[in-house]
Formats: structure tokens, C-alpha cells, sequence
């Protein structure tokens, strides 16, 4: 039963928070009669007071309001002292996160119950990418929003006296997620628990565990799982279906929370397995460069001799330092992929390879990265199974004096060559450097006009 109060509310309800906090030891007690509030509060939005923010944790100065849904519930214990709301029971168009110390806050804030928060001497904050109100706290100087202390949650946190709604969820797939929607109920169809994670707990026990939820076209999403949730050693589901829970950001990458397993409505057939990791002979490296006059403008290029597009998805450009049998830096291709019979150039430095022949690399790949070679490392390009599909140079020989130094010059590959080879062969390039040892050519060379990157 909830009671009306305007004045006497606050006294009201920290006499009954306080009786309620001395004598429960569990939570199987009857739910506490609360008081509410039918004050008519002039309110703010949830946009309005994000524009306070300027880049620090700031507090709040103005006698502000605002009015939220609740969308969380700690009942199941996913939660813990942390509050959110959003700016309507359906159509919502953005959310908050109010941090508190209150245990079992689901006994005063049910889901789809409407508050009042008052904002004045509150704290608001961003940490990775998510906005939040509270307390405060200080560390190094530095100020963060922090819990609310259980002494003034209700001086801020007042119940609204309009009847409990029901919640509506914003219906998306993963890919049409953007942060307004972070702190708000979002229903997300079609989804799954990632296949290497079948037959595991939601979590490991006293930790949170991250699961990943994942759709038919293998994007994904965080699922996130307390380990002191009433269900975290309950098996994921291994079937499809809808995904219901509070989403938030942690490094700029979106989360979902549940609020009990019943958020997890998977009860259809997992999708077919996507196939899209191919393997491909026609890739193949065709020029290495290492100028002469110029170390900033070295680059590798990769060429396609088919004629269809082939995604590189898998694909992994690797390099052997000198001697070394162990890989010692990776270019992961994944990103990319090459028309037919197309090209694409990978630099170490892209500002001054376009200074030097006038257009972007398809790639930065930065310093020390296979692009980046001397002349006298090992080249590997790898497909997404892990077989090596064109190989330069010899693992595990420094290529200085050998028939594959190009130090000072450039590897080239013959036109006429259309397919990667597992094995350095000799005859299948031209290798130019300033020794001209073991059949290479002594013809340093200078960028750019001894080089043609992204012409074969």
C-alpha cells in the first residue's frame, strides 16, 4: 500500500527504512508500506542535465528535477547499489544511472515505477562513455561520481504517487545500438549465447564473467553477469530468442545487463553456422619496399589474381625478425578485402607515404609491424585456418647476403606469378638492395619513382 505525503515524507520514510534495516536479517519479509509523493515538481530532461557535464565530475548547483521509470531490479542480484531509470515507460529516448547505497532497493523502486529526483547538491559524471548521478568520491585529486549514502537517498529519491507502469523496451538488433539508448530497457531478437560458451554458468562464482550474446550474422554483444546473482550457477541457454536487459557501456562498448533469467527468452533453434572465413591461393604478397633514400615510406602490397572480391576476414600478415623462429609482429587483415584482380598497400607511416606518392595505404600498420621490414626479415601471410599461403624469405635465416635481402631496395614479384607459395622460391621475384649477393640486383632504389605501390 503506498501512502501520500508531501512535508513529512522524508521523515516518514527514513523512520520506516530504519526500522525496516533493524530487524529483517533475510529477504523473505513482507514488503515495507511505503509513502509517495504527489507534489507537482517542475522537471527537467535527462538531456538538459547532461549538458551540465563539461568533461569533469561536476556538482550540481540548480534546484533541479527530474522524472525517470525504474528499469533495473537488484532483486535477483545482478544489480548492486546502483539505480536506473529512463525518461518514459515506453518510447523512452534516453536513461540514467543513479549510484546509492541501498541494499534490496527493489523493495522501494519497482520496475516500472516512477520517480522524482532531485537533483541539487548531486553529483553527475562520465566514466567510459556512461553517464551517471550520486555521491562523490576522490582519488588522487580526482573526483568520480561515487554511492549516494543511505542517509540521503530519500532526501533525493522520492516515489511517485502515479500508479506502476509497465515497462516497453526499445525493440533493436545489435547493430542498430547508439548511446541514447545506454541506461534504458532495450529488447534485442534473434540473438544467442555465443557456441563456445554452451554448457557454462551465467558466471563464475563471486566474479563477474562477461558472456556474449551474438545474432545470425555474428555480431555481438556483452552479456554481463554478476557472480553473486541468484542465478549464477544456472547453465546459459543453448537455444535463440530475445535478449531483454538494462544497457550500459564500459571503453566505449555496450553491455547488457538482465534483471533475472526470465529476461532471456530463448526458445527457437540456434541460426546456421555462418560461414564467412575463406581461404584463397590467388592472394599473394607482391611488392616489399624498403627505399634507400627514404625508411619512412616503406611498405608491403598484397595482390589478388582472381577475379572475385575476397574478403580477408582470418587473414594475418606475420614477420620474422632477422632469425627468429617466433613471430614477432602481426597486421590482423580482418577489416579488409581485395577486389579482383586488385591490390592493397600496407605502411608503417601513413602521413609520409602519402607525402611521398601522393595517397592514403589501404592499411597503417605502424612501426616494427611486417610493412616495416629492413630488408633482411621473413614474411608470412597466413589464412584464418592458420596455413601460410605465400611465404617470403626463410623462417628462421637473417635474410642479410642471401637471395632474399632487399635492404635498401625492393622485393618485387614477377608479373607472371599468380598464386602464394608456401616455400621462398628464388625465380619468383626480383630483389634489388646494395650487396647484390646470391642473384639479387646492386641497384638501391628511392621512393617514389622506383616504386609502384597499388599497380601491378
Amino acid at each position: 500500500m503506498i501512502f501520500k505525503s508531501n512535508n513529512l515524507f522524508n521523515i516518514n520514510f527514513l523512520c520506516i527504512l530504519l526500522l525496516t534495516s533493524a530487524c529483517v536479517k533475510n529477504k523473505d519479509f513482507e514488503e515495507p508500506e511505503l509513502v509517495c509523493s504527489d507534489e507537482d515538481f517542475s522537471v527537467v530532461s535527462v538531456s538538459e542535465l547532461k549538458r551540465l557535464y563539461n568533461g569533469q565530475t561536476v556538482q550540481i548547483q540548480e534546484d533541479w528535477v527530474i522524472k525517470g521509470y525504474v528499469v533495473s531490479s537488484d532483486k535477483s542480484g545482478n544489480f548492486f547499489n546502483i539505480l536506473h531509470f529512463q525518461d518514459a515507460s515506453r518510447g523512452a529516448t534516453e536513461g540514467l544511472q543513479i549510484e546509492l547505497e541501498l541494499r534490496d532497493s527493489h523493495l522501494f523502486f519497482d520496475i516500472g515505477q516512477s520517480v522524482f529526483i532531485k537533483l541539487k547538491g548531486l553529483y553527475i559524471g562520465q566514466t567510459n562513455g556512461l553517464f551517471k548521478i550520486g555521491g562523490v568520491f576522490t582519488s588522487f585529486g580526482n573526483r568520480s561520481v561515487g554511492r549516494l549514502p543511505n542517509s540521503v537517498v530519500f532526501n533525493h529519491i522520492l516515489l511517485s504517487c502515479d500508479p506502476i507502469e509497465k515497462i516497453s523496451p526499445r525493440s533493436v538488433s545489435i547493430l542498430e545500438l547508439n548511446e541514447s539508448m545506454v541506461n534504458t530497457l532495450v529488447r534485442i531478437d534473434n540473438v544467442e549465447l555465443k557456441g563456445d560458451e554452451i554448457g557454462q554458468s551465467f558466471s563464475v562464482e563471486k566474479e563477474e564473467t562477461q558472456r556474449t550474446l551474438v545474432d545470425c550474422d555474428d555480431n555481438e554483444l556483452k552479456l554481463m553477469n554478476s557472480g553473486y546473482s541468484d542465478f549464477q550457477a544456472q547453465i546459459i541457454p543453448d537455444k535463440m530468442g530475445a535478449a531483454t536487459g538494462v544497457l550500459t557501456m564500459d571503453k566505449n562498448e555496450f553491455q547488457l545487463i538482465i534483471r533475472t533469467v526470465d529476461d532471456l527468452d530463448f526458445k527457437l533453434e540456434r541460426c546456421e553456422e555462418l560461414i564467412d572465413e575463406f581461404t584463397s591461393t590467388s592472394i599473394l604478397i607482391s611488392e616489399i619496399a624498403d627505399p634507400d633514400n627514404n625508411s619512412g615510406a616503406r611498405f608491403l602490397e598484397l595482390y589478388n589474381s582472381s577475379n572475385e572480391s575476397i574478403s580477408l576476414k582470418g587473414w594475418n600478415l606475420v614477420r620474422y625478425t632477422n632469425a627468429s623462429l617466433e613471430v614477432s609482429s602481426t597486421v590482423d587483415l580482418s577489416d579488409y578485402s581485395i577486389d579482383g584482380n586488385g591490390l592493397i598497400v600496407i605502411s608503417p607511416n601513413a602521413l609520409e607515404f602519402e607525402n611521398v606518392f601522393g595517397f592514403l595505404p589501404t592499411i597503417a600498420a605502424g612501426t616494427n609491424s611486417p610493412a616495416d621490414s629492413n630488408g633482411d626479415d621473413n614474411i608470412a601471410l597466413i589464412d584464418p585456418f592458420g596455413t601460410v599461403i605465400d611465404m617470403f624469405g626463410v623462417i628462421g635465416e637473417d635474410g642479410s647476403n642471401t637471395n632474399h635481402e632487399f635492404e635498401d631496395g625492393k622485393a618485387e614479384r614477377i608479373i607472371g606469378v599468380m598464386s602464394g607459395n608456401t616455400v621462398f622460391t628464388e625465380s619468383e621475384w626480383i630483389i634489388y638492395n646494395d650487396t647484390g649477393n646470391n642473384g639479387t640486383v646492386n641497384l638501391p632504389q628511392n621512393a617514389p619513382l622506383d616504386f609502384t605501390p597499388g599497380v601491378r
